[in-house]
């Protein structure tokens, strides 16, 4: 072959290789991102799913606080924490304001619908957040361990 031709196939097999890349690059984008909307999903869904359980623990309600001592106890219940921590203690304690919030903005008092539940709530996230360096929704994914199967 000559000098010409190798050259020639040189090129072809850097591009090759180029675009072997690129589409390997493109491919990790794609399943980053494809990753962060189903965590977004993911919580999207928790969030509404939890809400409406407290909206309707509180809407039976009459007073504020029985509403919030049943918002708490819902979502103690939904995260399955049966024992207290400080950790926890400190959870429930924030998540009382949004607890609050959904009670007041339930009430009959036009006043008192002002009350932004939306805002308490992502309040209480960003202090989650900041204090444990992960989303509060990352709590409600429970792994359960495969369990073996015998049979008898």
């Amino acid at each position: 072959m000559t000098a010409t031709a190798l050259s020639f196939l040189e090129s072809l097999q850097t591009a090759a290789r180029d675009a072997e890349l690129a589409e390997a690059a493109f491919r990790r984008e794609v399943a980053t991102r494809v990753g962060v909307l189903e965590r977004d999903r993911a919580f999207a869904y928790r969030r509404l799913n939890l809400m409406k359980t407290i909206a309707e623990t509180v809407g039976q309600a009459e007073e504020e606080q029985p509403a919030v001592a049943g918002a708490l106890a819902t979502l103690r219940s939904r995260l399955g924490w049966e024992n207290d921590s400080e950790a926890r203690a400190a959870v429930l304690e924030r998540f009382a304001a949004v607890a609050q919030a959904m009670f007041v903005s339930l009430g009959r008092d036009e006043d008192q619908s002002k009350m932004d539940v939306a805002a308490a709530l992502t309040e209480f996230e960003t202090w989650y957040a900041q204090a444990h360096a992960a989303p509060f929704w990352t709590l409600f994914e429970n792994y359960m361990p495969e369990t073996p199967r015998t049979d008898f």
